[in-house]
C-alpha cells in the first residue's frame, strides 16, 4: 500500500502560556491559528497586534517574542490496515515541545530541519489532540548563550546560540520579530512494509551523457523483498534492497547540458523513484533534474588566485545579486511570490543568487523557478556574523541540518556553490574576536572539517567554499583583493563610491549602497507628520548605525543635500543608484581578471531604508534599473586607466561584438569640442579595453564638459566633474502623455543635456511602473517611456514635476 499522507493544517488556535503579553491576548482564549504560518500574522487577523511591518509598530510587538506560545488542534483518526503511522513537522520555529494525547513525543531545537516522529503508540480511535509549545524565543536565545558560553555576534541579540534564522532577531535592514508557530507543513503519515526515508540524487554529465545517480536509505516495517527503480528521461534502472541502503545509476544517452541563462538552454527532466513489493507501488518521489557540470577555479595565476564559476567547461562571468528572506514572515512566501521575485531578478540581466547565510535554506519552489530560469544558487550554510558553539547540542543540530537540506537541494541544477557561513572568518581574523573568545570553538570545524566532508559525500556535483569571503590558504587574509572572493563595504560605510575603482577584485560576493523604498511604500507604511529623514517612523524603518549620516555623507560631495522631503527621496535614490552602476561597471570593465559580482541586495523583507534594489512591498526602485543596464550582456563603459581613459567594451553574449564608436568630449551646450573614431571588438564571452587619446580624455573645462560614446544602440557616457560642482543646465524638454492599452505613454524630447531622466510612476499611483529609468538625453533626443497602470486618472499627472524627475533637478 502507497503511503497515505494526510495534512493536518485545519483547526488550530494558539494562546500564550507564559510571559509578557497583554491582557486583551491573555484574556481573548484561543486564538485562530494558521499553519503553516507564525504567530505575528495570527494575531493581526485576530485584531490583537497591529501591523508590525507599520509606523513605530516594531516597538509595539516586542513583548510577542519574549511569551511562550501553545497551538492545539484536534484531528479524527480511525486504526486501518497500515502498521506504521508518522508525524512529519517539515519546519518548527524553533524550540518547541510536542504533546499528542498528553504523550510527550517531540523536543526540537532548530527552525532548520524537519522532524518525524513514530506515533502509533499515543494515537487513539476517534479524536485526537495535538499540541505544540514554544518556548519564548528571546529569552530562550539569552539562556542558551549563558549555557553555550558568549560568543561575539553582530546586532543585539545572541542569535548565534540557537539554530533559528538569524535576521529573525533583526538586522541593519531587518525588523525585530522573534517568530514562534509551526512555519512549514504537518502531516500524519501511515504506511506498511516500506518507505523512502531520505534521498540523494546526483545529476552530472560525463561529458556524453547524463547521468543520474540515486542513493535510498528505507524505513522498513517487514522483512519482506522490495525493490527499488529509478526512470528519467525514458531510461531506468531497478535493484532489489538488500536492508535499508541502496544505489543505483542511470545514464541517459546524449542528454542535453543545462546551461545559466545567456549561456544555452536550460531543458529538465522528471526523475522518478518508486519503491516496490512485487509490482505494488509502496512510495514514490519525484525530483525534476538538469545535467551539467560545476568547477570552481583557484588556480593561483600572476595575478594572484582567482574565483571562477565554470559550468559546463565555461567560465561564467556572474552578474549576481544577494538573497535574503523575502518577508520576516517567510510561512507568507508562496510560489507566486518567488516567481515575481526571481523573475524580476530575470529582467534586471541577474544570472546569479545568492542566498544569504543569516536566512533560509531556501524553498523547493524557490530552487524549481531557478531551475527553470536558468539562474545559478549561491546557497551558504546559515551562520553569519557571529563565532558559533562547536561543543554540544549545537554541534549535533549544524550537522542534521546540513545534511538535510544538502540532501534536499543537491538534485537542482541550478545549485552551483555552497558556502560555509557569511564573513565569519573575515570576523575571526579582523573583528577582534579572539580576545573575546578566550580560546572557546568559533565554528572552524564546521567551515574546514564538516561542511565540506557532507557537500563530498551527498552533493559533489556541487562546489564548496568555508566562507564569503575567502582566500584559498590556510593563512591568507579572506578578504584579499587579489585572492578569492571579497566584501567591499569600507566605502558605504567610511569613504564614497568613486573609491570601487581603487579595488582590482577578482570576483566580488558583496557590496552596497543604501537608498529608501519606493515613495508609494513609504507613504503606505508611514504616516509620521511631517514625514522626514528623521521622522520617528523614518528612523524605525532605518536599521543602519548611523544610516543617515551615511546616506548624507555618500552624496554631498556629488549632489546637494535638499530639504524637501521628496526632493530628498529622489537624491538619495538616485545616488543610491548612480554608485552601484559605478561599481558594476568598472568591476565587468576589469574581465577576465574580476570574473563576477553579487550586489547586496535584491530584496527586502518589509518597508526599510536598505541596500535592496525591489522594496519590501516588491516595487523597483531606480537601483533597479541601473543594475539592469550595467548588468547588459554588452556593456560599453569608460573607465580610467594608467593613461587617462579607456573603454570598456563588455560581451556577455556569444556573438562577437564588433563596430565603430564615435567618441565626442563635448561641453553642455551641445557642441562637439574634440571627436575621434574608434574601432570596437571583442569576442563571444569576451572583453576589450580601448585607450582614449588625450584630446577625449582630457578637458579644457571640467566643470563645462563631459565624454559621450555611441556604437549602434549602445552609449556610454564620463563625466569630468561631480554634478554639484558642474555647470550642468537646467533640465530643458518637451513632453506628451497618452493613454495606450495597459497604461500610459510618455514621451521626451530633450532641448538640452539630461541626466538620468527618471519617471517616478508610483508617486502618481501606487500600482504603476515604467519600463526604463535612469536615461541620459542628449539635446533632440527623444526617450518614449511606457507606464504600466489601471489608474485612470489624467495621463498628464506623469509629466509633473515630482513624477518627471532628472539629476538636474538636484542641481537647480
Amino acid at each position: 500500500m502507497h503511503v497515505d499522507i494526510r495534512q493536518l493544517h485545519d483547526g488550530w488556535t494558539v494562546e500564550p502560556i507564559e510571559g509578557p503579553a497583554p491582557t486583551p491576548v491573555s484574556d481573548y482564549g484561543p486564538i485562530p491559528a494558521v499553519v503553516p504560518g507564525v504567530i505575528h500574522t495570527d494575531l493581526v487577523s485576530a485584531g490583537l497586534l497591529d501591523d508590525p511591518y507599520l509606523g513605530l509598530n516594531e516597538k509595539q510587538q516586542e513583548w510577542v517574542g519574549s511569551t511562550s506560545w501553545r497551538y492545539v488542534t484536534e484531528f479524527d483518526w480511525q486504526p486501518g490496515e497500515d502498521a506504521r503511522h508518522d508525524l512529519n513537522f517539515l519546519g518548527l520555529d524553533t524550540v518547541a515541545t510536542v504533546i499528542l494525547n498528553g504523550h510527550t513525543i517531540l523536543s526540537s531545537e532548530n527552525q532548520h530541519r524537519s522532524y518525524r516522529v513514530a506515533v502509533a503508540d499515543a494515537l487513539t480511535a476517534g479524536t485526537n489532540r495535538l499540541e505544540v509549545r514554544f518556548a519564548a524565543p528571546v529569552p530562550e536565545a539569552d539562556r542558551r548563550s549563558l549555557e553555550l558560553g558568549y560568543r561575539p555576534h553582530v546586532n543585539h541579540h545572541p542569535f548565534n546560540s540557537i539554530r533559528k534564522m538569524a535576521c529573525s532577531y533583526g538586522w541593519d535592514w531587518g525588523i525585530d520579530t522573534a517568530t514562534s508557530g509551526i512555519w512549514k507543513p504537518v502531516t500524519l503519515e501511515s504506511w506498511s512494509t516500506a518507505r523512502i526515508a531520505k534521498l540523494v540524487v546526483l545529476p552530472t554529465h560525463d561529458g556524453t551523457n547524463g547521468v543520474a545517480t540515486v542513493r535510498a536509505t528505507l524505513d522498513r516495517a517487514t522483512d519482506e523483498v522490495v525493490s527499488l527503480r529509478v526512470s528519467v528521461a525514458g531510461h531506468s534502472a531497478q535493484v532489489i534492497v538488500d536492508g535499508s541502503e541502496a544505489e543505483l545509476t542511470v545514464q541517459v544517452p546524449g542528454a542535453a547540458l543545462w546551461w545559466p541563462r545567456g549561456y544555452g538552454e536550460q531543458p529538465t527532466s522528471e526523475l522518478v523513484v518508486e519503491l516496490l513489493a512485487g509490482d505494488t507501488l509502496l512510495d514514490s518521489q519525484r525530483r525534476r533534474v538538469g545535467f551539467r557540470t560545476v568547477e570552481l577555479d583557484t588556480t593561483p595565476d600572476g595575478e594572484g588566485t582567482p574565483f571562477r564559476i565554470v559550468v559546463n567547461g565555461r567560465a561564467i562571468a556572474v552578474k549576481g545579486v544577494n538573497w535574503i528572506p523575502d518577508d520576516a514572515f517567510p510561512g507568507r512566501i508562496g510560489r507566486e511570490r518567488v516567481e515575481e521575485r526571481l523573475g524580476q531578478a530575470t529582467a534586471a540581466n541577474v544570472n546569479l543568487l545568492r542566498v544569504w547565510g543569516g536566512g533560509l535554506f531556501e524553498s523547493d519552489d524557490f530552487y524549481d523557478v531557478a531551475d527553470e530560469l536558468g539562474l545559478l544558487v549561491w546557497q551558504d550554510f546559515l551562520l553569519a556574523c557571529a563565532a558559533y558553539s562547536e561543543d554540544e547540542p549545537m554541534r549535533s543540530e549544524i550537522e542534521a541540518e546540513a545534511r538535510e537540506n544538502v540532501a534536499r537541494l543537491g538534485s537542482h541544477a541550478s545549485l552551483i556553490v555552497l558556502n560555509g557561513n557569511n564573513e565569519n572568518l573575515w570576523g575571526f581574523q579582523e573583528w577582534g574576536w579572539q580576545p573575546r573568545l578566550e580560546g572557546k570553538t568559533w565554528g572552524a570545524h564546521y567551515y574546514y572539517e564538516l561542511f565540506p566532508s557532507i557537500v563530498a559525500e551527498l552533493a559533489p556535483h556541487v562546489g564548496y567554499t568555508p566562507g564569503s569571503p575567502f582566500t584559498p590558504g590556510d593563512d591568507a587574509h579572506p578578504n584579499d583583493p587579489v585572492n578569492g572572493t571579497m566584501h567591499i563595504w569600507d566605502l558605504w560605510n567610511q569613504k564614497d563610491y568613486p573609491h570601487y575603482r581603487d579595488y582590482r577584485p577578482r570576483f566580488v560576493s558583496e557590496f552596497g549602497w543604501q537608498g529608501p523604498p519606493a515613495w508609494s511604500t513609504l507613504v503606505e507604511s508611514l504616516s509620521d507628520s511631517p514625514l522626514t529623514p528623521e521622522s520617528p517612523g523614518m528612523l524605525v524603518h532605518q536599521k543602519a548605525a548611523d544610516g543617515n549620516v551615511k546616506l548624507t555623507d555618500g552624496l554631498v560631495s556629488h549632489l546637494p543635500l535638499p530639504n524637501d522631503m521628496q526632493d530628498w527621496h529622489w537624491a538619495m535614490s538616485l545616488n543610491q543608484a548612480v554608485a552601484i552602476r559605478t561599481g558594476v561597471e568598472w568591476f565587468r570593465s576589469l574581465q577576465p581578471h574580476c570574473m563576477g559580482t553579487i550586489l547586496w541586495q535584491l530584496n527586502d523583507c518589509w518597508p526599510v531604508v536598505s541596500w535592496a534594489a525591489v522594496d519590501g512591498y516588491g516595487r523597483r526602485k531606480p537601483l533597479w534599473y541601473a543594475m539592469r543596464d550595467a548588468y547588459e550582456p554588452r556593456l560599453l563603459t569608460v573607465q580610467p586607466s594608467d593613461s587617462g581613459l579607456a573603454l570598456a567594451v563588455v560581451n556577455d553574449a556569444a556573438d562577437e561584438w564588433g563596430g565603430i564608436a564615435t567618441v565626442q568630449r563635448r561641453a553642455f551646450d551641445g557642441s562637439v569640442l574634440a571627436e575621434e573614431t574608434a574601432e570596437i571588438s571583442a569576442p563571444g564571452f569576451g572583453a576589450a579595453s580601448i585607450p582614449l587619446s588625450a584630446p577625449l580624455s582630457t578637458p579644457d573645462d571640467a566643470a563645462g564638459e563631459f565624454l559621450v560614446v555611441t556604437a549602434g544602440d549602445y552609449r556610454a557616457f564620463w563625466w569630468f566633474a561631480e554634478a554639484r560642482d558642474s555647470r550642468l543646465p537646467a533640465a530643458d524638454f518637451t513632453a506628451s502623455a497618452s493613454r495606450v492599452d495597459g497604461g500610459v505613454e510618455v514621451r521626451v524630447v530633450a532641448k538640452s543635456v539630461i541626466r538620468d531622466l527618471a519617471l517616478l510612476a508610483d508617486v502618481a499611483s501606487p500600482d504603476a511602473s515604467v519600463d526604463r529609468m535612469l536615461i541620459t538625453l542628449l539635446p533632440g533626443d527623444e526617450a518614449v517611456l511606457e507606464v504600466t497602470t489601471g489608474w485612470t486618472g489624467d495621463p498628464k499627472r506623469f509629466l509633473d514635476g515630482d513624477v518627471l524627475r532628472s539629476m538636474n533637478d538636484l542641481v537647480h
